[in-house]
């Protein structure tokens, strides 16, 4: 579905210049969700723009689907950390999800029911004619879900999307991934400097180091399916891979509960 090979970016100014990611390379199978973690300033969101075609690498290359990626390719939708700038406010939570079908030749009908049925998958068909302010945080960042949904992306990209909702209501957008990964068998790349979050979810975590930015370590999450936020975070393999992720991010030689 996805490769990344030697993926390079540098910000140049006239003055000066920043290596953002050294060396990037991985990839992402059709249906797989994958979880991609570092510290703050890690180059999580450079990487994913690079991906995206939204920003061009310095070095690298970027495929989807057997294509390169040289701007934002047709199969790919994106949700985005600030869910107050991703939505229109003068439009309805319906006209936002339906907008960016208008632009793919796609007739009224079938972009409605369309909205219709990523409304109901994300639980918001009672606000389809509300507006965005009229909602809180979590809903408002499930407009922003249910508008990719609708999309029907190959590749759903997710920049540390819940960091600005409360403890409870991440929880709730943690298992509204995992449904609609289930239900749809979307292939999802997450990114999120949360490491319980990013085990919770994946079936692999990408540990990235601090910048320059390379993959420290690749880890398997062997967690059964469906998860559940009392009962998954509570299994020893749960606390295992935590553990680990956390160990590779501060760089701390501790012991790894149960490990092999």
């Amino acid at each position: 579905m996805l490769t990344v090979d030697s993926l390079q970016h540098t910000y140049r100014s006239r003055t000066s210049s920043h290596e953002a990611i050294a060396d990037i390379s991985f990839s992402v199978t059709k249906g797989e969700l994958v979880s991609i973690v570092g510290p703050s300033g890690s180059g999580k969101t450079t990487m994913l723009h690079c991906i995206s075609g939204l920003m061009p690498p310095t070095g690298g290359t970027v495929e989807l689907l057997g294509e390169p990626v040289t701007s934002v390719p047709e199969g790919l939708a994106m949700v985005f950390q600030n869910y107050t700038e991703s939505l229109f406010p003068w439009l309805t939570v319906e006209s936002n999800v339906v907008f960016p079908l208008r632009y793919r030749g796609i007739d009224r009908a079938e972009r409605d029911g369309r909205a219709r049925d990523a409304l109901e998958a994300v639980g918001l068909t009672s606000a389809a004619q509300k507006y965005p302010w009229q909602l809180s945080g979590g809903m408002q960042q499930r407009v922003a879900i249910a508008r990719a949904l609708a999309y029907r992306p190959s590749l759903l990209l997710m920049d540390e999307p819940f960091a600005s909702v409360d403890a409870q209501t991440r929880e709730d957008l943690e298992d509204l991934v995992l449904r609609v990964h289930e239900t749809y068998g979307m292939t999802i790349l997450f990114i999120t400097h949360d490491i319980d979050e990013s085990v919770y979810l994946a079936d692999r975590v990408l540990v990235l180091s601090s910048p320059p930015s390379r993959i420290l370590e690749e880890i398997a999450v062997p967690l059964p399916r469906p998860r559940d936020q009392i009962v998954t975070k509570g299994h020893d393999d749960f606390v295992r891979i935590r553990t680990e992720v956390a160990r590779h991010i501060r760089h701390r030689d501790v012991p790894v509960a149960g490990a092999w």
